[in-house]
């Protein structure tokens, strides 16, 4: 069976590693943030969150080549900080404006036709803002490991013909279905590893990631931003981590890495540019 780096191009034991950034247009800070990890450090792409407050600043600053996906987003976490959907979906709002917090209340709520018809809107609208969408990565992992919500994310991925995200620290059988292979059966091209992991700060797992690189395709996600009054009033403890993730991907010690453990850095485009041949 041929290889996902065969399909890139690559021989089949070259390890190949996406530095992807999570959460652009969340806010004024994360974009700054992400911006610079791209054109300043090692990150070579990231995910756009359509309805979040910042999400059209971001769009308007994205530069021709930019490595951009949409960051699939149910969820508004902050207590104090909201958005919610860009389509009228009673089922995807929580009794205080915007979307749930909890995956758990999204999940209770969610109306199947609602969540196809929001993440659909999401994708046009980054289409629309000129936006050459590469990917498709859900916020926290809502519709990934959702048996009930899994097949509107290979909808849109088959529908867009789009890479998208998949947990390779997840088995199917945690699962409770076979996520992984139900994508590769519909021709979905995703990333052979990536760590199932959402703690704020990525320093530690990034450079763990990297010294235990197999073939293939591994993606790393952080989440970079500026350190502003704006992050550390909505996010409190977690905009550290979120802080010390632009200080990783702008530093010496990361490519350091990357380049000790012989690793190739790409970006979803050439997952994209797989799948649509």
């Amino acid at each position: 069976m041929t290889t996902l780096a065969e399909r890139l191009g690559h021989a089949p034991d070259v390890k190949l590693v996406i530095l992807s950034c999570d959460d652009l247009g969340a806010s004024h800070a994360s974009n700054v943030g992400v911006f610079q990890a791209m054109r300043q450090g090692a990150a070579t792409c990231a995910s756009i969150m359509v309805p979040a407050p910042w999400a059209c600043h971001a769009a308007y600053n994205v530069a021709p080549g930019d490595d951009i996906g949409v960051h699939l987003t149910l969820n508004a976490e902050h207590s104090c900080y909201r958005w919610g959907p860009i389509t009228n979906s009673p089922s995807l709002l929580s009794g205080e404006g915007g979307f749930p917090r909890s995956l758990e209340d999204l999940w209770e709520h969610a109306d199947h036709t609602e969540v196809l018809r929001e993440l659909r809107a999401q994708i046009e609208r980054a289409l629309a803002w000129g936006i050459d969408v590469t990917h498709l990565a859900p916020h926290l992992s809502a519709i990934t490991l959702r048996p009930e919500f899994f097949d509107v994310y290979l909808e849109l991925a088959f529908e867009y013909r789009l890479p998208i995200r998949l947990p390779s620290t997840v088995t199917a059988e945690h699962a409770g279905f076979p996520f992984r292979q139900l994508a590769a059966d519909e021709g979905v091209v995703f990333p052979d590893h990536f760590d199932h992991d959402w703690r704020a700060g990525s320093s530690d797992r990034a450079f763990d990631a990297i010294a235990a690189l197999q073939p293939g395709v591994t993606e790393i996600h952080i989440q970079p931003a500026i350190d502003t009054p704006e992050v550390r009033a909505f996010a409190g403890d977690a905009a550290d981590g979120w802080v010390a993730d632009l200080k990783l991907a702008t530093s010496d010690a990361l490519r350091t890495a990357l380049d000790a453990s012989g690793a190739v850095t790409i970006g979803f485009r050439e997952l994209r540019a797989a799948q649509r041949a």
